[in-house]
């Protein structure tokens, strides 16, 4: 006796909890539930812990209430230009009417994947690949508006269509990739074209900028050498005929150059100046070991050495220093009317006057 009370309170401990397991329910945030009175829809219930008549209300699978992202598998398209595609789809949308989602259609995830096929395949029917691949915003709008209208009897609203991929033909994928790189390889090309032409164009304006510095540094050196040059002229010049320089400061200046001029290497014969020689008789004549004085048997004293003769100064007329001077003292030819034709051919007599400064030969000796 005594089990079988054990026994049935037991059994009535287990249909309480159950009684009570049936009786109370709590629905998660972001979900709702649908609950039905023997069959029939009695209420949505939303978020919370809500109270059911055991064993005659009866609450549906929670329903999520969230958006929803659903990818499609590739679906084979055909363009205007009769190219099979393959494109891949993302349908983003939320279930705003429970009773609807789960009353008005059997499985509204099916129903979503075969409405978006169909209507992609509208959309790209009406344009060729080129189109397909560069209006992917347009044709996402056109699905999207399509879905929208045609989901909200089901209690869906579709936020988002999303083109994932859109894959063409192997073959056609080969003659884009040939497209693109001959594309690419032609601007390459203008680009390097450019940068030659910019390259060269600089190039030649700095080479010109420096033949033009070049030209300007040796047009300035050449005037300041000419400039030294005409200023050492002018002053040898000046010095010479203050100086007042005679045959004798000649030859010391020969006989100072003649070493220099045996000097190099490629001399292999050089001539001497008669002047040179002449001078070299002068300082010999002046400077050179006196004769020795010969007995004269009469006496023990040597005779005297005769002293030579001073040399008479030259009168030294003044040199003509400009070519109007050296015009005005050059000789006149004569003219033709006044003279005959023998006369006019003959040599014209040099003045003495212009050379007067300047002893011959003969009388250099005759000094010496």
């Amino acid at each position: 006796m005594e089990i079988f009370l054990i026994i049935l309170f037991i059994v009535l401990a287990i249909f309480v909890v159950t009684i009570l397991a049936k009786s109370f329910r709590i629905v998660p945030q972001g979900h709702c539930g649908i609950i039905q009175r023997l069959g029939k829809y009695q209420r949505t219930q939303m978020a919370g812990l809500t109270m059911m008549v055991p064993f005659v209300d009866e609450m549906l699978p929670l329903i999520d209430m969230r958006e929803q992202v659903v990818s499609f598998p590739p679906q084979p398209v055909i363009t205007e230009d009769n190219l099979v595609v393959s494109i891949d789809t993302v349908v983003y949308f939320q279930i705003t009417d429970p009773t609807a989602a789960t009353y008005g259609i059997a499985n509204y995830i099916a129903a979503v994947e075969n409405l978006t096929t169909t209507t992609l395949r509208n959309v790209v029917g009406f344009m060729n690949l080129e189109e397909a691949l560069t209006s992917r915003d347009a044709i996402n709008t056109q699905l999207r508006g399509v879905l929208d209208e045609a989901t909200s009897k089901w209690g869906l609203r579709v936020s988002r269509v999303e083109l994932k991929a859109i894959d063409p033909p192997r073959t056609i994928q080969d003659s884009m990739e040939k497209q693109m790189r001959a594309e690419r390889d032609r601007r390459a090309a203008i680009l390097t074209a450019e940068g030659q032409k910019q390259s060269e164009i600089l190039t030649a304006e700095g080479l010109r900028q420096s033949a033009i510095l070049e030209a300007e540094g040796d047009a300035q050196a050449a005037i300041l050498r000419a400039n030294a040059e005409a200023q050492a002229i002018v002053t040898v010049f000046e010095a010479i005929h203050e100086g007042q320089p005679n045959a004798d400061l000649l030859a010391y200046q020969y006989l100072q150059v003649l070493p220099q001029i045996a000097d190099s290497e490629s001399s292999k014969m050089w001539i001497i100046p008669s002047e040179v020689t002449d001078a070299l008789h002068r300082f010999s004549g002046t400077y050179g070991p006196q004769q020795a004085p010969t007995d004269s048997g009469d006496t023990g004293t040597a005779p005297e050495t005769p002293t030579p003769p001073p040399t008479p100064k030259r009168r030294r007329n003044k040199r003509p220093t400009t070519a109007a001077e050296i015009a005005d003292q050059a000789p006149k030819a004569p003219k033709l009317d006044d003279t005959s034709l023998e006369d006019a051919l003959a040599e014209p007599e040099i003045e003495e006057d212009l050379f007067q400064d300047r002893p011959t030969r003969g009388e250099d000796e005759e000094q010496n």
